[in-house]
């Protein structure tokens, strides 16, 4: 009994660092000579507690860089690490400026519990300070026409270096700040601050200004690619052509579809104007046909008269014998004359 008795003693410090947590990233990467700041999320029953910020990888060997009891650390911009503490949003957060290579290392955000049953709540976070480049956007995109603007940004031991614009796989096409750490041209201006950064602005963008580029200090270089867009395009209406007004397009009848009724009464009409049109043509091809038929009965006997006329005249010499002649039809079918 008295075993279990003190184990739960020395599980009482460690109850509050369960139930009620301080979190934060676990890792964070930064330019040597940049800011870095760095939140920090609490509990409600926290709100009124210290916070504090310090460098360690335990909380017995953690020096303490900054404090929310300590008035000296409210400026951000003018202290080497300053904190603030924001109760509404259940966060503070820790600012540390110009770092060095050597702030590398674990760091610890915790609330200040104050007494001895209870442990302080604390999160762990590994910050690293790097030497290089890094691009405030690696991908812009600009209009045709229009100035962009690309930032770079270098750690500070290459503050002195020369820095170099060059457009990918041609580097005859490398521009470099040279001593006065500036350079300009009718389409390209660099500009060195000599403290973390350069910048690149294109004057006028060009459509084959699209590529991909890198910005360098020294021997770091870190890519960039550059999209321009195409102007758009305005239509120019015609002066001898003055526009349709809007309205009367808007109550122009809309155009009626054509519906299965519509085509199938479309099709009866042109069905009926076809067979009568036939029956025309089938009327008038009989009519034809049957004049054609009386025509081509009538031609014997019109020969046969005209071999008669053609007799006549053989006896013209004599024309008192022909009064009396008589021409005699045999048959009403025969179409032979018998002249007597």
């Amino acid at each position: 009994m008295s075993q279990l008795f003190i184990l739960t003693l020395s599980l009482l410090p460690w109850i509050p660092g369960v139930l009620c947590k301080v979190t934060t990233e676990t890792e964070f990467t930064v330019l040597e000579g940049q800011s870095l700041t760095i939140p920090c999320h609490y509990e409600p029953q926290y709100a009124s507690y210290v916070k504090y910020w310090c460098h360690g990888r335990t909380k017995e060997f953690c020096t303490s860089l900054a404090r929310t009891d300590d008035p000296l650390m409210i400026n951000p911009a003018e202290e080497k690490v300053s904190i603030f503490d924001d109760p509404i949003q259940l966060v503070f957060s820790v600012t540390m400026n110009n770092l060095k290579e050597e702030d590398s290392g674990w760091y610890i955000c915790g609330v200040e519990i104050g007494n001895m049953w209870s442990a302080d709540d604390i999160a762990f976070t590994n910050v690293k300070i790097i030497h290089g480049m890094s691009a405030v956007n690696s991908r812009l995109s600009g209009e045709e026409g229009r100035s962009l603007t690309i930032e770079c940004l270098y750690s500070e031991r290459y503050r002195q270096s020369e820095k170099k614009w060059c457009r990918s796989g041609d580097w005859r096409s490398c521009l470099s700040t040279g001593s006065e750490g500036s350079y300009e041209d009718s389409s390209v201006a660099i500009r060195d601050d000599r403290t973390r950064s350069f910048t690149i602005t294109f004057k006028k963008l060009h459509v084959k200004d699209t590529a991909w580029y890198w910005c360098s200090a020294g021997q770091q270089k870190i890519t960039v690619h550059v999209l321009v867009t195409p102007r758009p395009t305005t239509t120019i209406l015609s002066v001898t052509s003055p526009p349709v007004p809007s309205h009367s397009l808007a109550h122009m009848p809309p155009p009626k579809p054509i519906t299965k009724e519509s085509w199938n009464s479309q099709s009866l009409m042109l069905a009926s104007v076809t067979v009568c049109l036939s029956v025309i043509v089938l009327v008038a091809l009989v009519v034809l046909a049957r004049k054609l038929w009386k025509v081509h009965k009538k031609d014997p006997l019109i020969r046969a008269v005209g071999e008669m006329k053609a007799k006549y005249s053989g006896y013209s010499a004599d024309t008192a014998d022909l009064q009396n002649g008589t021409v005699i039809f045999l048959n009403k079918d025969s179409q032979d004359v018998h002249m007597y």
